[in-house]
Order: C-alpha cells, then sequence, then structure tokens
C-alpha cells in the first residue's frame, strides 16, 4: 500500500488506487466508506508502516479510491462545509425546541450528499423519535442518521491541545480507551484535583495509565506511608515515598525528615513517638467544592465506539 487517509478519529486507512488514477502526496481523492462517499487527503505511507500493514492482520480494511478531486469538485466540498454548519444549527434549535436532553457534537455529510449523520452525546437514553420526524421534512431525500456517542469519542473527534500541551492522545495516537480509576492516580503520588487529573472530556486523564506499571514495579519493597523503620540513623516513620528514585522520607526521633533507599532501611514493629502529616499532595479537598471524584471515572457514557 502506497496511500492512505485519515479518516474518523485520525485513523488511517490503505487506499485501493487503479491503475488509471496517478495519486500525489497531499492530493484530494474521492474515496468509497462504510458511510457513503467521502473526499478525503492522500498521504505518501512511509516504507516501514507500508511493511507493517502487509503483514498485520488487524490493518484497517482499504478504501476504494473513485477518482481524484477536480477543481468543481472542491467548490462542493467547500457548499458542503457551509451545509454542515448549517445543518448542524437547525438540529440544534430542534433539540432545544423538543426539550431533549442531549448534546449535539458535530453534523457530517457524505460526498454525495446521501447521508447526513447527527452525532450527539447524553447522560441516559434519549428518545428522539419525534425529532427525527421533524429532520426528515427539514432534510428530505437524504439518510438521517443520529449517532450516540461518549464523552470521549466527543473530544477524540472534535480534536484539541492537552495540558501537556501536545494534541490529544485520544485524537492523535489512541485507538481503545483503557479503564481508568482515581486509583491509578493516588498510586502514582498525583494531586486528587478534578483540574489536575481530568481531562478536556472530564474525564480522567489516558495518560494515568502510560507508567502506572512503573510505579507499581518501583513500590514493591516500599514500606506504607506511617509505618516504623529503622534506618542507618535510627528509628523513624516513613511520611512520604519517591518511587521512581527508590528513596524513602523519614521522619525522625528528633523531628528531622532524611531520605534513604529502600534497600537501606527495614520496618521494625516498635512504637516510635513521631507525628507525621499525610502529605497534602495526597489530601485534597474536593468536598467543600461539592464534586463528587467518581464523576471522574469511566461510566457508559464514557466511551462508546459507535463514531
Amino acid at each position: 500500500m502506497k496511500f492512505a487517509v485519515k479518516y474518523l478519529k485520525n485513523t488511517f486507512y490503505p487506499l485501493e488506487v487503479p491503475e488509471t488514477i496517478k495519486l500525489q502526496d497531499g492530493q484530494m481523492v474521492l474515496v468509497r466508506t462504510e458511510k457513503g462517499e467521502e473526499a478525503l487527503k492522500a498521504f505518501i505511507v512511509n516504507s516501514k508502516i507500508a511493511k507493517l500493514w502487509e503483514h498485520s492482520k488487524n490493518k484497517p480494511e482499504p478504501f476504494q479510491v473513485i477518482r481524484t478531486l477536480s477543481q468543481k469538485d472542491m467548490q462542493t466540498l467547500e457548499e458542503i462545509k457551509k451545509e454542515e454548519v448549517q445543518s448542524f444549527f437547525k438540529c440544534q434549535a430542534l433539540v432545544a425546541q423538543h426539550k431533549l436532553n442531549m448534546n449535539l457534537v458535530q453534523c457530517r455529510i457524505t460526498f454525495d450528499r446521501r447521508k447526513i449523520t447527527f452525532y450527539y452525546t447524553a447522560p441516559e437514553r434519549v428518545d428522539f423519535r419525534a425529532l427525527l420526524k421533524d429532520l426528515t421534512q427539514v432534510f428530505t431525500r437524504v439518510r438521517i442518521d443520529l449517532r450516540h456517542i461518549g464523552v470521549r469519542d466527543e473530544t477524540s473527534i472534535l480534536e484539541g491541545t492537552g495540558v501537556c500541551g501536545r494534541p490529544f492522545c485520544c485524537s492523535s495516537f489512541l485507538r481503545k480507551f483503557a479503564t481508568i480509576n482515581v486509583k491509578l492516580a493516588k498510586d502514582q503520588g498525583m494531586p486528587i484535583a478534578p483540574g489536575k487529573i481530568s481531562g478536556t472530556c472530564g474525564r480522567l486523564l489516558c495518560c494515568l495509565t502510560y507508567e502506572y506499571s512503573n510505579y507499581i514495579d518501583a513500590a514493591k519493597g516500599m514500606p506504607p506511608v506511617g509505618s516504623s523503620v529503622m534506618t542507618p540513623d535510627g528509628l523513624g516513620k516513613v511520611c512520604y515515598l519517591q518511587f521512581l528514585s527508590n528513596k524513602v522520607a523519614v521522619k525522625m526521633e528528633d523531628g528531622k525528615v532524611k531520605e534513604f533507599l529502600k534497600t537501606d532501611i527495614e520496618m521494625v514493629d516498635a512504637d516510635v513517638n513521631v507525628e507525621i502529616d499525610i502529605p497534602v499532595i495526597n489530601s485534597y479537598d474536593y468536598e467543600h467544592e461539592n464534586i463528587d471524584i467518581k464523576q471522574l471515572e469511566d461510566d457508559r457514557n464514557s466511551s462508546t465506539g459507535n463514531v
């Protein structure tokens, strides 16, 4: 496969190009997808990626190239983009008119104008039969598809930049959403504050899973915070842990805090007269903000894969 196109959720699909069509990198082509005819930009596939695709059993199904886009086709594409915006607001007005608890996300119209798809999110099942009836009166002789997606799916198709300064993982390289819970953040010593550990989608950051296994491996052999330990300098209590450096901070009986390698200390069954404070990083008080931290975790409305 020499060429590919970037489609929904930034997934690349290989192209089947007839011998009669000569493509160039960056050229707009009309391809046949499961949703209908779509106008997409063709890219030259890296030779290493092409080789991986040849031996992969999980590669996306190739799209058939119908033709390259002419100047007239490009004008048609511009008209369709304008129609998508107008159709979006028309549907949004009808949603408000029917007082439906759904958030319209995006509208897409196929190049052949045979199908119009409205993507929406909703906290619960929506009875949109009356809405669909009105839509058929507004958009005649076209197939209408109302597609429910999750909030993670919404972020992935709208794209954007994360707090790290890079494009969203879900709209660049991430294909499947892993199950994420607050325990992942706690185990990595992150502040349990919604603004620190949640993304634009309102769910926990996908990147919380990336280094989690490293923290779990580093935590092996680490004494719990608050436990009594014997150090080269005497008895003390563990006040916090430095997972990645394999160090343990211990508050000594004289009140001083010292760091030791975990291999240099040993847990003991002794009553050490030392008071320690739980680090603020792990004791964020979100209750006064009336926030249920569990709402940040995945649920059935987080991702539907229905894009």
